[in-house]
Protein backbone atom coordinates (compact mmCIF):
# COMPACT_ATOMS: atom_id res chain seq x y z
CA UNK A 1 0.00 0.00 0.00
CA UNK A 2 1.27 3.41 -0.78
CA UNK A 3 1.20 5.88 1.87
CA UNK A 4 0.62 9.73 1.08
CA UNK A 5 3.35 11.70 2.31
CA UNK A 6 2.77 15.59 2.99
CA UNK A 7 4.54 18.68 2.31
CA UNK A 8 5.10 21.28 4.61
CA UNK A 9 6.93 24.15 5.22
CA UNK A 10 8.38 25.89 8.11
CA UNK A 11 9.18 29.18 9.29
CA UNK A 12 12.37 28.39 10.66
CA UNK A 13 16.30 27.46 9.33
CA UNK A 14 16.14 23.86 9.36
CA UNK A 15 19.20 22.64 7.26
CA UNK A 16 21.91 23.87 4.54
CA UNK A 17 23.19 21.53 1.90
CA UNK A 18 26.14 24.07 1.19
CA UNK A 19 27.79 24.44 4.87
CA UNK A 20 31.18 23.93 3.36
CA UNK A 21 30.95 27.82 1.71
CA UNK A 22 31.79 28.96 5.49
CA UNK A 23 35.33 27.50 4.35
CA UNK A 24 35.32 30.14 0.91
CA UNK A 25 34.23 32.87 3.29
CA UNK A 26 36.71 31.99 5.65
CA UNK A 27 39.66 32.42 2.57
CA UNK A 28 37.68 35.85 1.19
CA UNK A 29 38.46 37.05 4.66
CA UNK A 30 42.14 36.74 3.73
CA UNK A 31 41.92 39.00 0.88
CA UNK A 32 41.23 42.77 0.10
CA UNK A 33 39.13 42.14 -2.60
CA UNK A 34 35.83 43.54 -1.62
CA UNK A 35 37.78 46.21 -0.42
CA UNK A 36 39.80 46.89 -3.89
CA UNK A 37 36.28 46.20 -5.87
CA UNK A 38 34.37 48.92 -3.22
CA UNK A 39 37.34 51.46 -4.59
CA UNK A 40 36.79 50.90 -7.98
CA UNK A 41 34.86 53.51 -9.86
CA UNK A 42 32.01 51.54 -11.77
CA UNK A 43 30.60 53.72 -15.31
CA UNK A 44 26.61 54.12 -14.28
CA UNK A 45 26.40 52.27 -11.14
CA UNK A 46 27.24 55.33 -8.72
CA UNK A 47 26.18 55.04 -4.92
CA UNK A 48 24.36 51.38 -6.34
CA UNK A 49 22.31 49.24 -3.29
CA UNK A 50 24.88 46.39 -3.51
CA UNK A 51 28.64 46.94 -3.12
CA UNK A 52 31.02 45.88 -5.79
CA UNK A 53 32.79 43.79 -3.36
CA UNK A 54 29.12 41.86 -2.26
CA UNK A 55 28.16 41.28 -6.07
CA UNK A 56 31.43 39.68 -6.61
CA UNK A 57 31.66 37.72 -3.51
CA UNK A 58 27.97 36.60 -4.33
CA UNK A 59 29.00 35.06 -7.49
CA UNK A 60 32.04 33.67 -6.16
CA UNK A 61 29.51 31.68 -3.90
CA UNK A 62 27.80 30.86 -7.20
CA UNK A 63 30.93 29.52 -9.03
CA UNK A 64 32.45 27.87 -5.98
CA UNK A 65 29.15 25.22 -6.11
CA UNK A 66 29.66 24.56 -9.71
CA UNK A 67 27.22 27.31 -11.08
CA UNK A 68 28.29 29.73 -13.70
CA UNK A 69 24.27 31.14 -14.46
CA UNK A 70 23.35 34.52 -13.41
CA UNK A 71 20.00 33.07 -12.83
CA UNK A 72 21.67 30.58 -10.25
CA UNK A 73 21.64 33.55 -7.63
CA UNK A 74 18.12 33.63 -7.29
CA UNK A 75 17.59 30.59 -4.89
CA UNK A 76 20.12 32.39 -2.46
CA UNK A 77 18.60 35.93 -2.21
CA UNK A 78 16.56 34.94 0.57
CA UNK A 79 19.24 32.15 1.68
CA UNK A 80 20.88 33.69 4.66
CA UNK A 81 23.18 31.19 5.52
CA UNK A 82 24.73 31.99 2.25
CA UNK A 83 24.76 35.33 3.30
CA UNK A 84 26.40 34.74 6.54
CA UNK A 85 29.21 32.37 5.25
CA UNK A 86 30.01 34.70 2.70
CA UNK A 87 29.83 37.63 5.25
CA UNK A 88 27.51 39.72 2.61
CA UNK A 89 24.54 41.57 4.17
CA UNK A 90 22.11 41.04 1.00
CA UNK A 91 22.27 38.83 -2.68
CA UNK A 92 21.67 40.89 -5.61
CA UNK A 93 19.33 39.90 -8.23
CA UNK A 94 19.75 37.84 -11.45
CA UNK A 95 19.71 40.99 -13.48
CA UNK A 96 22.10 43.04 -10.64
CA UNK A 97 24.76 40.51 -11.17
CA UNK A 98 24.61 40.72 -14.69
CA UNK A 99 24.44 44.57 -15.18
CA UNK A 100 27.22 44.90 -12.86
CA UNK A 101 29.27 42.58 -14.46
CA UNK A 102 28.87 43.98 -17.39
CA UNK A 103 29.38 47.49 -16.59
CA UNK A 104 32.82 46.29 -14.50
CA UNK A 105 33.83 44.66 -17.55
CA UNK A 106 33.03 47.86 -19.97
CA UNK A 107 34.61 50.22 -17.58
CA UNK A 108 38.41 49.88 -18.07
CA UNK A 109 39.22 51.75 -15.70
CA UNK A 110 37.64 49.42 -12.99
CA UNK A 111 40.58 46.79 -13.78
CA UNK A 112 38.44 43.83 -11.86
CA UNK A 113 40.23 41.41 -13.97
CA UNK A 114 43.64 42.76 -13.12
CA UNK A 115 42.23 42.56 -9.02
CA UNK A 116 40.78 39.20 -9.29
CA UNK A 117 44.43 38.04 -10.55
CA UNK A 118 46.30 39.93 -8.30
CA UNK A 119 44.42 38.88 -4.68
CA UNK A 120 44.35 35.52 -6.01
CA UNK A 121 48.34 35.30 -6.26
CA UNK A 122 48.35 36.90 -2.80
CA UNK A 123 45.93 34.81 -1.09
CA UNK A 124 48.30 31.85 -2.12
CA UNK A 125 51.33 33.43 -1.09
CA UNK A 126 50.24 35.08 2.23
CA UNK A 127 48.41 30.95 3.10
CA UNK A 128 51.85 29.41 2.25
CA UNK A 129 49.72 27.22 0.38
CA UNK A 130 51.92 24.10 -0.92
CA UNK A 131 53.40 24.62 -4.65
CA UNK A 132 55.59 21.51 -5.27
CA UNK A 133 58.10 21.84 -7.57
CA UNK A 134 59.54 18.91 -9.95
CA UNK A 135 63.57 17.69 -10.00
CA UNK A 136 64.82 18.92 -13.37
CA UNK A 137 68.59 17.97 -12.17
CA UNK A 138 71.00 20.68 -10.69
CA UNK A 139 67.47 22.36 -9.77
CA UNK A 140 64.20 21.93 -8.34
CA UNK A 141 61.76 24.04 -10.89
CA UNK A 142 58.54 24.81 -10.01
CA UNK A 143 56.26 24.17 -13.23
CA UNK A 144 54.41 27.12 -15.27
CA UNK A 145 52.21 25.22 -17.63
CA UNK A 146 50.70 27.51 -20.36
CA UNK A 147 47.78 26.10 -23.18
CA UNK A 148 45.12 27.05 -25.20
CA UNK A 149 41.97 25.27 -23.99
CA UNK A 150 38.59 26.19 -26.96
CA UNK A 151 35.72 26.77 -25.12
CA UNK A 152 32.65 25.31 -27.38
CA UNK A 153 29.92 27.53 -27.87
CA UNK A 154 28.27 26.61 -30.81
CA UNK A 155 24.75 27.34 -31.53
CA UNK A 156 25.45 30.51 -30.05
CA UNK A 157 25.42 34.44 -30.93
CA UNK A 158 28.05 35.74 -28.29
CA UNK A 159 30.60 38.08 -29.42
CA UNK A 160 33.62 36.86 -29.84
CA UNK A 161 32.26 33.06 -31.21
CA UNK A 162 34.18 31.83 -34.52
CA UNK A 163 35.53 28.71 -35.62
CA UNK A 164 38.39 27.01 -33.34
CA UNK A 165 41.52 24.48 -34.26
CA UNK A 166 39.36 21.87 -32.48
CA UNK A 167 36.87 22.41 -35.58
CA UNK A 168 34.29 23.73 -33.81
CA UNK A 169 33.19 27.43 -33.06
CA UNK A 170 33.60 28.96 -29.66
CA UNK A 171 36.47 31.08 -27.71
CA UNK A 172 40.32 30.14 -27.42
CA UNK A 173 41.33 31.35 -23.85
CA UNK A 174 44.64 30.97 -23.35
CA UNK A 175 45.61 29.81 -19.31
CA UNK A 176 48.62 30.16 -17.15
CA UNK A 177 48.79 27.26 -14.20
CA UNK A 178 51.31 26.70 -11.23
CA UNK A 179 53.05 24.25 -9.74
CA UNK A 180 51.92 20.40 -9.84
CA UNK A 181 48.85 21.83 -8.41
CA UNK A 182 47.74 23.66 -10.73
CA UNK A 183 46.61 27.25 -9.36
CA UNK A 184 45.60 29.67 -11.74
CA UNK A 185 48.14 32.25 -12.16
CA UNK A 186 46.72 33.95 -15.30
CA UNK A 187 44.20 34.03 -18.58
CA UNK A 188 42.63 35.35 -21.39
CA UNK A 189 39.70 34.96 -23.22
CA UNK A 190 40.24 35.34 -27.10
CA UNK A 191 37.77 34.67 -29.73
CA UNK A 192 37.86 31.43 -31.37
CA UNK A 193 40.05 31.58 -34.00
CA UNK A 194 42.69 33.51 -32.74
CA UNK A 195 46.00 32.33 -33.27
CA UNK A 196 47.94 30.93 -30.04
CA UNK A 197 51.39 32.58 -30.23
CA UNK A 198 49.35 36.10 -30.73
CA UNK A 199 50.76 38.60 -28.25
CA UNK A 200 52.00 34.91 -26.71
CA UNK A 201 55.27 36.95 -25.60
CA UNK A 202 53.38 39.86 -23.21
CA UNK A 203 50.90 37.22 -22.10
CA UNK A 204 54.36 35.23 -20.81
CA UNK A 205 55.93 38.26 -19.31
CA UNK A 206 52.81 38.79 -17.26
CA UNK A 207 52.57 35.45 -16.33
CA UNK A 208 55.96 35.08 -14.98
CA UNK A 209 54.97 38.78 -12.95
CA UNK A 210 52.00 37.15 -11.95
CA UNK A 211 53.50 33.98 -10.73
CA UNK A 212 56.51 35.59 -9.10
CA UNK A 213 53.98 37.07 -6.58
CA UNK A 214 53.12 33.65 -5.23
CA UNK A 215 56.92 32.12 -5.25
CA UNK A 216 60.44 33.30 -5.59
CA UNK A 217 61.47 29.84 -6.52
CA UNK A 218 62.94 28.80 -10.01
CA UNK A 219 60.05 28.57 -12.59
CA UNK A 220 60.03 26.28 -15.66
CA UNK A 221 57.96 27.46 -18.58
CA UNK A 222 55.94 24.46 -20.37
CA UNK A 223 54.57 25.35 -24.04
CA UNK A 224 53.45 23.15 -26.94
CA UNK A 225 54.62 23.46 -30.73
CA UNK A 226 51.81 26.43 -31.16
CA UNK A 227 54.31 28.79 -28.94
CA UNK A 228 57.42 27.75 -31.06
CA UNK A 229 58.76 31.78 -31.33
CA UNK A 230 62.02 33.09 -30.42
CA UNK A 231 60.13 35.91 -28.20
CA UNK A 232 59.23 33.28 -26.07
CA UNK A 233 62.93 32.30 -25.61
CA UNK A 234 63.75 36.15 -25.68
CA UNK A 235 61.41 36.62 -22.61
CA UNK A 236 62.69 33.53 -20.68
CA UNK A 237 66.12 34.50 -20.91
CA UNK A 238 65.36 37.97 -20.12
CA UNK A 239 64.07 36.70 -16.60
CA UNK A 240 65.89 35.72 -13.97
CA UNK A 241 65.38 31.75 -12.65
CA UNK A 242 63.35 30.66 -15.32
CA UNK A 243 64.09 28.02 -17.46
CA UNK A 244 61.72 26.67 -20.21
CA UNK A 245 60.72 23.49 -22.18
CA UNK A 246 58.93 24.52 -25.73
CA UNK A 247 58.39 22.23 -27.91
CA UNK A 248 59.40 22.86 -31.44
CA UNK A 249 57.37 23.23 -35.05
CA UNK A 250 59.01 21.15 -37.21
CA UNK A 251 57.52 23.14 -39.84
CA UNK A 252 59.16 22.37 -43.32
CA UNK A 253 61.73 20.53 -41.65
CA UNK A 254 62.34 17.13 -43.26
CA UNK A 255 62.09 13.76 -40.72
CA UNK A 256 64.53 11.66 -42.88
CA UNK A 257 66.94 15.17 -42.08
CA UNK A 258 66.47 14.44 -38.22
CA UNK A 259 67.22 10.78 -38.58
CA UNK A 260 70.10 11.67 -40.01
CA UNK A 261 70.91 14.17 -36.58
CA UNK A 262 69.70 11.19 -34.42
CA UNK A 263 71.85 8.37 -35.87
CA UNK A 264 75.41 11.06 -35.62
CA UNK A 265 74.54 12.64 -32.17
CA UNK A 266 71.68 10.41 -30.30
CA UNK A 267 72.09 7.75 -28.29
CA UNK A 268 70.25 4.76 -29.86
CA UNK A 269 67.96 2.21 -27.81
CA UNK A 270 65.54 -0.34 -29.25
CA UNK A 271 62.49 -1.00 -27.45
CA UNK A 272 60.82 -3.64 -29.11
CA UNK A 273 61.55 -5.71 -31.66
CA UNK A 274 60.94 -3.29 -35.15
CA UNK A 275 61.20 0.13 -32.50
CA UNK A 276 64.39 2.29 -32.30
CA UNK A 277 64.47 5.06 -30.30
CA UNK A 278 66.98 7.58 -30.39
CA UNK A 279 67.55 10.35 -27.77
CA UNK A 280 70.39 13.59 -27.79
CA UNK A 281 70.84 16.91 -27.58
CA UNK A 282 72.66 19.48 -29.70
CA UNK A 283 73.15 23.24 -28.73
CA UNK A 284 74.24 25.85 -31.83
CA UNK A 285 74.45 29.69 -31.39
CA UNK A 286 71.65 31.76 -32.18
CA UNK A 287 71.65 35.28 -33.38
CA UNK A 288 70.46 37.78 -30.46
CA UNK A 289 71.42 35.44 -27.96
CA UNK A 290 74.14 36.03 -25.48
CA UNK A 291 74.63 31.83 -25.01
CA UNK A 292 74.36 28.61 -26.95
CA UNK A 293 70.66 27.28 -27.56
CA UNK A 294 69.98 23.93 -26.81
CA UNK A 295 67.62 21.69 -28.07
CA UNK A 296 66.55 17.69 -27.07
CA UNK A 297 65.38 15.64 -29.81
CA UNK A 298 63.21 12.42 -29.91
CA UNK A 299 63.19 10.64 -32.77
CA UNK A 300 61.34 7.24 -33.18
CA UNK A 301 61.82 4.41 -35.87
CA UNK A 302 59.10 2.04 -36.51
CA UNK A 303 59.52 -0.64 -39.22
CA UNK A 304 57.19 -3.35 -37.49
CA UNK A 305 53.89 -1.93 -36.00
CA UNK A 306 52.72 -3.10 -32.23
CA UNK A 307 50.58 -6.34 -33.96
CA UNK A 308 53.96 -7.62 -36.03
CA UNK A 309 53.17 -6.79 -38.93
CA UNK A 310 56.04 -5.57 -40.80
CA UNK A 311 56.03 -2.04 -42.46
CA UNK A 312 56.85 -1.21 -46.17
CA UNK A 313 58.57 1.83 -45.88
CA UNK A 314 59.70 2.81 -41.88
CA UNK A 315 57.34 5.22 -40.13
CA UNK A 316 59.51 8.03 -38.25
CA UNK A 317 58.28 10.27 -35.03
CA UNK A 318 60.21 13.42 -34.20
CA UNK A 319 59.68 15.12 -31.32
CA UNK A 320 62.17 18.21 -30.40
CA UNK A 321 61.97 20.75 -27.79
CA UNK A 322 63.87 24.13 -27.15
CA UNK A 323 64.72 23.89 -23.35
CA UNK A 324 67.64 25.68 -21.10
CA UNK A 325 67.52 22.88 -18.81
CA UNK A 326 70.99 21.06 -18.47
CA UNK A 327 69.54 17.70 -17.46
CA UNK A 328 69.49 14.66 -19.40
CA UNK A 329 67.94 14.26 -22.71
CA UNK A 330 65.58 11.90 -21.35
CA UNK A 331 64.36 13.89 -17.95
CA UNK A 332 64.00 16.87 -20.38
CA UNK A 333 61.04 14.72 -22.40
CA UNK A 334 59.66 13.32 -18.79
CA UNK A 335 59.39 16.62 -17.99
CA UNK A 336 57.47 18.22 -20.64
CA UNK A 337 55.01 15.08 -20.87
CA UNK A 338 53.77 15.96 -17.30
CA UNK A 339 52.70 19.52 -19.31
CA UNK A 340 49.82 17.14 -20.16
CA UNK A 341 48.37 17.56 -16.81
CA UNK A 342 47.56 20.57 -17.69
CA UNK A 343 44.44 19.16 -19.65
CA UNK A 344 43.22 18.08 -16.61
CA UNK A 345 43.06 21.71 -15.07
CA UNK A 346 41.27 22.71 -18.45
CA UNK A 347 38.80 19.93 -17.92
CA UNK A 348 38.42 20.79 -14.14
CA UNK A 349 37.26 24.72 -15.04
CA UNK A 350 35.51 23.74 -18.09
CA UNK A 351 32.97 21.08 -16.80
CA UNK A 352 33.29 20.81 -12.88
CA UNK A 353 33.31 24.74 -12.47
CA UNK A 354 30.36 24.85 -15.66
CA UNK A 355 32.04 27.46 -17.26
CA UNK A 356 32.66 26.35 -21.09
CA UNK A 357 29.24 27.58 -22.08
CA UNK A 358 29.82 31.28 -20.75
CA UNK A 359 26.68 32.85 -19.61
CA UNK A 360 26.80 36.48 -21.20
CA UNK A 361 26.45 37.60 -24.52
CA UNK A 362 29.56 40.35 -24.31
CA UNK A 363 32.91 39.42 -24.58
CA UNK A 364 34.33 41.61 -21.88
CA UNK A 365 31.95 40.48 -19.54
CA UNK A 366 32.61 36.79 -20.43
CA UNK A 367 36.38 37.56 -19.90
CA UNK A 368 35.71 39.12 -16.23
CA UNK A 369 33.44 35.69 -15.70
CA UNK A 370 36.21 33.28 -16.59
CA UNK A 371 38.97 35.80 -14.14
CA UNK A 372 35.93 35.11 -11.37
CA UNK A 373 35.79 31.37 -12.39
CA UNK A 374 39.45 30.92 -11.72
CA UNK A 375 39.53 32.83 -8.37
CA UNK A 376 37.02 30.06 -7.55
CA UNK A 377 39.04 27.45 -8.94
CA UNK A 378 42.05 28.83 -6.87
CA UNK A 379 39.80 28.62 -3.65
CA UNK A 380 38.60 25.71 -4.08
CA UNK A 381 42.36 24.20 -5.04
CA UNK A 382 43.53 25.66 -1.68
CA UNK A 383 40.98 23.75 0.14
CA UNK A 384 41.67 20.56 -1.75
CA UNK A 385 44.93 20.95 -0.84
CA UNK A 386 43.89 21.61 2.96
CA UNK A 387 42.19 18.11 3.15
CA UNK A 388 45.23 16.36 2.51
CA UNK A 389 47.33 18.04 5.07
CA UNK A 390 45.78 15.15 7.72
CA UNK A 391 44.71 11.54 6.94
CA UNK A 392 40.46 12.05 8.21
CA UNK A 393 39.17 12.08 4.87
CA UNK A 394 37.30 9.60 3.95
CA UNK A 395 38.75 9.49 0.37
CA UNK A 396 42.57 8.68 0.61
CA UNK A 397 44.88 6.39 -1.95
CA UNK A 398 47.65 8.60 -1.71
CA UNK A 399 46.40 11.54 -3.87
CA UNK A 400 48.79 14.59 -4.57
CA UNK A 401 46.01 16.36 -5.73
CA UNK A 402 42.29 16.71 -4.98
CA UNK A 403 40.00 17.00 -7.97
CA UNK A 404 38.01 20.65 -8.20
CA UNK A 405 34.66 18.29 -8.78
CA UNK A 406 35.23 16.15 -5.34
CA UNK A 407 35.76 19.41 -3.15
CA UNK A 408 32.16 20.57 -4.28
CA UNK A 409 30.46 17.42 -3.61
CA UNK A 410 31.84 16.84 -0.29
CA UNK A 411 33.13 19.35 1.74
CA UNK A 412 31.06 22.48 -0.45
CA UNK A 413 27.70 20.33 -0.48
CA UNK A 414 27.90 18.92 3.20
CA UNK A 415 24.68 19.05 4.93
CA UNK A 416 24.41 20.60 8.54
CA UNK A 417 21.52 21.51 10.76
CA UNK A 418 21.65 25.37 11.31
CA UNK A 419 21.20 26.94 14.69
CA UNK A 420 21.51 30.84 15.70
CA UNK A 421 21.86 31.78 19.77
CA UNK A 422 22.80 35.01 20.98
CA UNK A 423 23.58 36.04 17.28
CA UNK A 424 26.38 32.71 17.13
CA UNK A 425 25.65 30.65 14.42
CA UNK A 426 26.46 27.15 14.56
CA UNK A 427 26.14 23.92 12.03
CA UNK A 428 25.46 20.67 13.41
CA UNK A 429 26.65 17.68 10.86
CA UNK A 430 24.79 14.36 11.48
CA UNK A 431 26.75 11.89 13.46
CA UNK A 432 27.85 9.86 10.38
CA UNK A 433 28.53 12.69 8.19
CA UNK A 434 31.77 11.44 6.88
CA UNK A 435 34.04 14.65 5.89
CA UNK A 436 32.90 16.70 9.16
CA UNK A 437 36.39 16.22 11.03
CA UNK A 438 38.05 17.63 7.51
CA UNK A 439 35.36 19.98 6.84
CA UNK A 440 35.78 21.59 10.40
CA UNK A 441 39.37 21.51 10.01
CA UNK A 442 39.58 23.10 7.06
CA UNK A 443 37.62 25.71 8.17
CA UNK A 444 39.37 26.90 11.32
CA UNK A 445 42.72 26.56 9.41
CA UNK A 446 41.28 29.63 7.45
CA UNK A 447 38.79 31.71 9.77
Amino acid sequence: MNMKIQFTQSKEILLTTHAGLAAVGALLSHTQLSQRLNRSAVKGMENPIHGNGEVMKSYLGLLCQGKSDFDHIEPFRKDTVFQTCLGIRKVPSSPTLRQRLDAAAQTIDANWNDILLQESADLIRNLNAPVTGLDAGEHTVIPLDIDVSPFDNSGTKKEGVSLTYKGTFGYAPIFAYLGREGYGVNLQLREGSTHSQKDGADFLRETIHYARRITSDRLLVRMDSAHDSLENLQVCHAEKDVDYIIKVNLRGASKESWLRVAEDKGISCEQRPGKTTYIGAITFPQKDFDCNLRQVFQVIVRTIDRDGQVLMFPDVEVNVYWTSLTCSPWRVIELYRDHGTSEQFHSELKTDLDLERLPAGKFDTNELVLHAGVFAYNLLRIMGQESLRQDDAPIRGGVGRRRIRTVIQNIIYIAARVSRHARQTSFNFGRYSPWFQTVRRIYQAFA
